[in-house]
């Protein structure tokens, strides 16, 4: 009987542990973006070209966890200048935090579809809530990959000044507005064509 009840712990732990996918942030798929108020008379726009992280995902527990990295020092807006500005103290001084980070608390789920993302972002070595709400989630096969890949587009709002980027204020906007386009690819190799 002892043995019977460790061997079914034993195949629930291991059903579980096999139930989650995990996932690679594709760096050519996603790009952090940005939008803030300048001088109250347009929106100016922003992203990041380097990004890099892990997602995994338990869909049938409805459940799962995503940490992301991004390289600050790749920051593009277009503007050789400005990008050289954003780059150093007055904002994300990047010689100092080369890293901004993202890592999950909790999925929210509605169904099958991933509505949120909540958890801390770090930046400038600060830590703070974000939620991160999701729209577009999919995930299927790749046509050319022919791997599973899921993708989703996020947003949410921070105010920098929270994390100490006070640089301009008011005129140059407290509340950044988050625009995220992630795709992320099934670390499991692809499963071998059938002869």
């Amino acid at each position: 009987m002892k043995k019977l009840v460790a061997a079914s712990i034993a195949a629930l732990i291991c059903g579980s542990a096999f139930a989650a996918d995990s996932y690679s942030v594709d760096s050519r798929h996603t790009f952090p973006s940005f939008e803030v108020n300048h001088l109250g008379f347009s929106t100016q726009r922003g992203r990041f070209n380097v990004t890099s992280g892990k997602i995994v995902l338990d869909r049938k527990a409805k459940s799962g966890s995503v940490e992301v990295s991004i390289d600050t020092a790749s920051i593009d807006t277009g503007l050789d200048k400005l990008e050289e500005h954003l780059r150093g103290a007055d904002f994300f001084n990047t010689s100092v935090h080369p890293k901004i980070t993202f890592k999950s608390s909790a999925l929210t789920f509605n169904g099958d579809a991933l509505t949120k993302v909540t958890g801390n972002i770090t930046m400038l070595g600060v830590s703070k809530p974000l939620t991160l709400n999701a729209t577009h989630f999919r995930c299927g096969t790749h046509p050319m990959l022919k791997r599973e890949v899921c993708g989703a587009n996020l947003s949410g709002s921070l105010q920098r000044s929270d994390f100490g980027m006070k640089y301009g204020l008011p005129a140059v906007g407290d509340e950044i507005r988050l625009l995220i386009q992630v795709e992320a690819i099934n670390d499991a190799a692809p499963a071998a064509a059938s002869q």
